[in-house]
């Protein structure tokens, strides 16, 4: 856990050699955001984040924890937008003057500036620090890390060059949804004419939406072809020690969602409301497929949106406001692959492509 706290100290003289700075920052677990470093960035100044440790969600089942991946995140204050490492490191561009400050988040962002609906009798039950290393470049942050690795070959520097080398991009259109944070996970795998979206998360989670605006209507379908390779859980995703399941969801306007998910073992139609307590009254799962017969194969589903709707969550919103692809492997650490295309709203005359 000392590690980067060294790190920090050795890096300082030749960070300020090359007109950066660095700090070094321990932050408990059990302490709300937001937490001031003292550090004031410039707008368009970049920083870069390196961060071990683990936070442990619940002294009775140890399994439950997460690492900097899933629970650092950062934000220039006041006015700037939140954002959040991927793995145990990442680099930034300040999007407004002020302060630099970290937080550990648990829960749901109320808004993209850090608003949390958290309380802090969840923060309570955690346990752990995190352990984070701050530098702030005269430039670009890929240029520092060049500069300090041509004195410093530390494996931390090297794994946030590498990262930001070969950085993965949702595809075109589609973007994380602000409340979970942005991963590497979700990739365009196909051609220009061939919308094909590519899975891979290791002990990571992730949501991406791109919008629509179609109203729900009887007859409304949502069709689309999925390959599962493999699956992050081998128990039943309905507990808070096992939610860990690959999806496609549809959001509505009443705020909230339904998503189709291939289940481990479920039974095949069961829907039941997201475990996750900050989720539970906004998101519901249906299960459309179960087991690993088909695992490995691409399978072609179709599915009434308007009876799954009236079904899972009673009373049918009006307008369908946009398309998610989820995945979750962070419950049981495990990995979660798939693919999805094809995938489109279908009406009476009409087809809307969403990928």
């Amino acid at each position: 856990m000392h590690d980067l706290i060294a790190l920090e100290a050795r890096l300082a003289p030749a960070a300020a050699a090359i007109g950066a700075r660095s700090l070094a920052v321990r932050l408990a677990a059990n302490r709300r955001p937001w937490h001031g470093t003292g550090l004031r960035l410039r707008r368009g100044a970049s920083y870069t984040l390196l961060a071990s440790g683990r936070i442990r969600w619940s002294a009775r089942h140890p399994h439950l924890h997460g690492g900097p991946g899933f629970h650092l995140w950062a934000r220039v204050a006041p006015g700037g937008r939140i954002v959040n490492v991927t793995r145990d490191s990442g680099s930034f561009v300040a999007d407004v003057d002020g302060e630099l400050e970290l937080g550990i988040y648990l829960g749901m962002w109320r808004d993209e500036h850090g608003a949390l609906d958290t309380p802090q009798q969840a923060y309570d039950k955690l346990d752990g620090t995190l352990d984070v290393c701050v530098l702030a470049w005269p430039g670009d942050a890929a240029d520092g890390l060049d500069a300090l690795l041509a004195s410093h070959v530390a494996p931390a520097l090297l794994a946030e060059r590498e990262r930001l080398a070969a950085a993965v991009t949702p595809p075109a259109g589609w973007h994380y949804l602000v409340e979970t944070g942005t991963s590497d996970i979700w990739r365009a795998c196909g051609t220009p004419d061939h919308g094909r979206i590519c899975l891979d998360a290791h002990d990571d989670q992730g949501i991406i939406r791109t919008a629509l605006d179609i109203p729900l209507e009887r007859a409304t379908t949502l069709a689309w072809r999925w390959r599962l390779d493999e699956h992050p859980s081998r128990v039943a995703e309905d507990s808070t020690l096992s939610h860990d399941y690959v999806s496609i969801a549809l959001e509505f306007d009443d705020g909230r969602d339904l998503t189709w998910i291939w289940s481990s073992c479920l039974p095949l139609e069961q829907h039941f409301a997201c475990p996750i307590r900050a989720w539970s009254a906004r998101e519901t799962h249906l299960v459309v497929r179960s087991g690993f017969a088909d695992a490995g194969r691409w399978v072609e589903e179709r599915r009434d949106v308007y009876a799954d709707v009236a079904r899972a969550l009673g009373t049918p919103p009006r307008r369908i406001v946009a398309a998610w692809l989820i995945a979750v492997a962070t419950f049981q650490h495990g990995r979660a692959r798939a693919a999805f295309e094809a995938i489109r709203v279908l009406q009476p005359g009409r087809c809307h492509t969403v990928s």
